[in-house]
């Protein structure tokens, strides 16, 4: 007689770090813990610093919102500000007339990265199975890490099982919390679906265990628009349908939504709503590309506001080769990105023989690429990329002999000629 053992199921853990570019401003501004704060803001809504001539100590004043004016969105918020209303992607303009004596900061994503590094490092000390997420949030697949079940048990009892994924949960908050003093949260589940919806539930500074017996209770009355994946094109199709919450999908036939949405997507979707995802951690990727870009506050005109985006092109063009070289990448295609004040997109690119990391080899075909576009509107967006990426150490490089960097108007003058 043989018994067939099942292997037990995975355990992932999501990790998402709590209002991560507002926690981390709080570190530097500390006076602002419990306040209304939204980030979003450009160099001008730094904080000024004074001395107050009575006391000679060091004084500093915030930008609020009700100073704002432009189009930018708030990136994020803390959690005191989320309870005024204010969320990220809302327009600054918007989020005023809610909250106009909400603090506003600049956003610093130097900083932002930096910080991003040390919680991830601080992580891989104790869990290397992870799937990186984003500059705030990543997966960790638990399922064999912690102390070993005792010697002569043939099988860990799953409770046992869930309790091991809980302390190394805990281990993993405390490590992140010494690294960088900021607090995370963390849901562990069965799988990336499950985890990603729960890491949400008990925010900030969560620990939650998302098991099986729990789904119907704690994610089928979530809307439907919390499964990662469901935009808001299939949100509206599902309500228009009757159908808003996780529990409702679920209650559907399969094959009803199949009908109504397709083959893959119905069929993701009736999984999804119970709970189903084998996705495995993607641990190893390259980049396909790597770049920056701005939205301005207001419109610049390429005359005009010249010497802004001359400087603005620079910067981007010296962001994008500190990323390469901070990554250990070199990349062929240099492309560049306009959006004009009528919303318009256009992109051009060109690809080099061989590869660079070089700030002023970028800025030059970046400023070839500008050339080529018809510069007749104000601009809104300009943004700066390199692709076509491969590893440094085993590319020959492209590095233009120096000279003196033209300004934006030279570049622009050359348009049609």
């Amino acid at each position: 007689m043989t018994t067939d053992i099942v292997a037990p199921h995975r355990l992932i853990a999501h990790l998402d770090m709590d209002a991560f570019y507002a926690s981390v401003e709080l570190l530097r501004y500390p006076e602002l813990r419990g306040r209304a704060v939204a980030i979003g803001g450009g160099r001008r809504h730094a904080p000024q610093e004074s001395i107050d001539p009575a006391t000679g100590q060091r004084t500093r004043t915030f930008a609020t919102l009700a100073d704002y004016a432009g189009r930018g969105v708030i990136t994020t918020a803390t959690y005191e500000a989320r309870a005024l209303g204010l969320h990220s992607a809302m327009g600054l303009m918007k989020a005023a007339a809610l909250a106009p004596e909400a603090i506003l900061l600049p956003i610093d994503f130097d900083a932002y990265r930096r910080y991003s590094h040390m919680f991830k490092a601080a992580v891989r000390t104790i869990a290397t199975e992870i799937e990186d997420r984003g500059i705030d949030e990543i997966y960790i697949d638990l399922t064999d890490v912690g102390p070993p079940a005792p010697m002569g048990r043939v099988a860990e009892p799953e409770n046992d099982r869930w309790l091991r994924a809980r302390d190394v949960g805990k281990a993993i908050k405390r490590a992140v919390r010494a690294a960088t003093g900021l607090t995370c949260s963390i849901a562990i589940a069965r799988n990336k679906l499950l985890a990603k919806i729960a890491s949400e539930l008990d925010k900030p500074d969560g620990l939650t265990l998302l098991r099986d017996d729990d789904i119907v209770r704690r994610i089928w009355p979530l809307a439907v628009r919390k499964i990662n994946g469901v935009g808001p094109k299939s949100n509206a199709r599902l309500e228009a349908l009757g159908i808003r919450t996780i529990g409702e999908l679920a209650q559907v036939d399969r094959a009803w939504l199949i009908e109504k949405f397709g083959a893959n997507q119905g069929a993701w979707l009736h999984d999804a709503s119970h709970g189903r995802d084998e996705r495995p951690l993607v641990t190893a990727s390259e980049p396909k590309s790597i770049s920056r870009e701005m939205t301005f506050d207001h419109d610049l005109d390429p005359t005009r506001d010249r010497e802004a985006l001359s400087r603005i092109f620079t910067e981007l063009c010296e962001g994008v080769s500190d990323d390469l070289r901070r990554k250990g990448y070199v990349g062929k295609t240099i492309g560049l990105k306009l959006r004009f004040d009528n919303f318009k997109t256009v992109t051009r690119d060109h690809t080099m023989e061989t590869s660079t990391q070089d700030s002023g080899t970028i800025r030059r075909v970046a400023g070839e690429c500008l050339k080529r576009v018809p510069l007749t509107r104000r601009i809104r967006l300009l943004g700066v990329r390199v692709a076509a990426l491969s590893q440094a150490s085993n590319a020959p490089q492209t590095v233009f002999a120096a000279e003196p960097t033209p300004s934006l108007f030279d570049e622009i003058s050359d348009i049609g000629d």
